[in-house]
């Protein structure tokens, strides 16, 4: 079988293929007034729910297998992954689907093959694969943080609408039961008035899995291993020798590539507060409790309070976010409820909610025989539910055969730009005063370069959709 630029390092993209691709292309549809949903690449005659989608996959070790699993049913045409090991498993079980490992390669060959993508990279690539994806027309689904800073949300939300594509982020939880009940019950007035969340979580604890700690600050070179395109990993960030603390799994503890565990959960535990209590953007982001960490690598715990204002009828809201083992005080309407090592609390004047990591299984924080008697007569359903989790929402909504999944580019790209300002603040241990609709830091201008951070040349994309 032949594969495509598939780890081999005399086969590179021409930077002024990617700069004509990434600016005239982008710039010329600009001036484009309206779009209709891009065709299927195959069966083009009705856009049925029948038909399958080609559907390309950049990162398929990891998050990517599971996308890779929940997109099984559509035509996997094309892998791309940077890493061999990575990539061994998915290659194997579809040896039909081409391979690469520098995804705008696999853009420019396959443009005309491939119907939509599924984006499953470490936070910082994100932004660059999904613009390129969109800028040709291509659906797509983003895992979760969506972006790795506030600009590149925005950006990719309004590049969603410009581009006319059906948007997902892989943030699971908002495609299930559970938190359309939380938003129900809110809606319904079940809580009351909530002025105040606590969540927390026992990580990041450094136990290998997805975040380890080095014995020694600054990390030292070491060679890059066979089969591992470092420089395609890189991306947009800033060039460095590679080491082993970077890749595979631990990049999430270098602000650099993650977010922290900050980046990584709060898209599933502040999901349910986020939507049901339409929080919006924060005004303040401020670390209440911090540990030290060295240069560029995230804390062992922490606690981050936000503050957001009155919305409407609905009061202002306190939310504080606890990491590392650290857990909120115990309130008075909790009642004698026993803290798990993860979850989230809305508290309400008239009662609680209480979740786990995720916004499933939500429970109210009322005595066994109350929280019985609310079961048999909950508020009426009012959200239709989803089958088939996030993969099926995004690719019925594709097929018309569904409405716009719902965490779509809109509602991702508010929900990561919440979440992002809480990194600045998590990241530089300082008060993060946020004016959204400048997009700037106003008390620490000197913090508004990570606002829309540096790249490196070659990987611009975006700019052309700022006036």
């Amino acid at each position: 079988m032949k594969v495509d630029n598939a780890f081999n390092d005399t086969e590179e993209t021409s930077m002024s293929t990617l700069t004509r691709r990434a600016f005239v292309k982008g710039t010329s549809a600009v001036l484009t007034t309206s779009f209709v949903l891009p065709q299927f690449s195959i069966a083009r005659s009705e856009g049925s729910a029948n038909e399958k989608l080609n559907i390309a996959l950049v990162g398929v070790g990891g998050r990517g297998g599971a996308n890779l699993k929940g997109c099984s049913g559509e035509n996997i045409v094309a892998l791309c992954d940077v890493s061999e090991e990575s990539a061994a498993k998915a290659f194997s079980e579809y040896p039909k689907a081409r391979q690469f490992k520098d995804f705008r390669v696999m853009l420019d060959t396959m443009e005309k093959e491939i119907d939509a993508v599924v984006i499953s990279t470490p936070d910082h690539t994100h932004f660059v694969a999904t613009m390129d994806a969109m800028q040709r027309g291509k659906h797509v689904y983003v895992e979760k943080p969506l972006t790795h800073n506030i600009w590149q949300a925005r950006t990719l939300r309004k590049a969603a609408h410009h581009y006319n594509v059906v948007s997902q982020m892989g943030n699971q939880g908002h495609a299930g039961n559970g938190i359309r009940s939380i938003k129900e019950w809110t809606d319904a007035g079940v809580l009351g008035n909530v002025t105040q969340v606590d969540a927390w979580l026992p990580g990041p604890g450094f136990n290998g899995r997805y975040f380890l700690k080095p014995d020694q600050f600054p990390l030292k070179p070491e060679p890059v291993p066979a089969g591992l395109h470092w420089d395609f990993w890189q991306g947009p960030a800033q060039e460095r020798p590679y080491n082993h603390f970077y890749v595979p799994r631990s990049w999430r503890c270098w602000w650099d590539f993650g977010c922290g565990l900050l980046g990584d959960w709060a898209c599933h535990t502040l999901d349910a507060p986020f939507w049901a209590l339409q929080l919006g953007i924060p005004t303040v982001a401020e670390p209440e409790k911090r540990s030290d960490s060295s240069d560029g690598f995230i804390p062992d715990q922490s606690i981050v309070r936000f503050e957001f204002p009155a919305r409407g009828n609905r009061p202002a809201v306190a939310l504080r976010w606890h990491e590392g083992g650290l857990k909120p005080a115990p309130r008075p309407e909790w009642g004698s409820e026993k803290l798990g090592r993860r979850g989230m609390v809305m508290s309400g004047d008239k009662t609680s909610l209480i979740t786990g990591g995720r916004p499933d299984g939500p429970r109210l924080l009322l005595s066994r025989e109350d929280w019985y008697t609310f079961r048999k007569a909950p508020p009426k359903k009012t959200i239709d539910r989803v089958e088939g989790g996030p993969w099926a929402e995004w690719i019925a909504a594709i097929k018309g055969d569904g409405p716009m999944p719902g965490s779509n580019f809109d509602y991702a790209s508010r929900l990561t730009e919440m979440i992002l300002v809480g990194v600045l603040a998590q990241r530089f241990n300082k008060r993060i005063e946020w004016d959204a609709e400048s997009m700037r830091i106003t008390n620490h201008p000197e913090l508004n370069v990570f606002v829309k951070e540096p790249v490196r040349k070659g990987w611009q994309y975006g700019d052309n959709l700022w006036g």
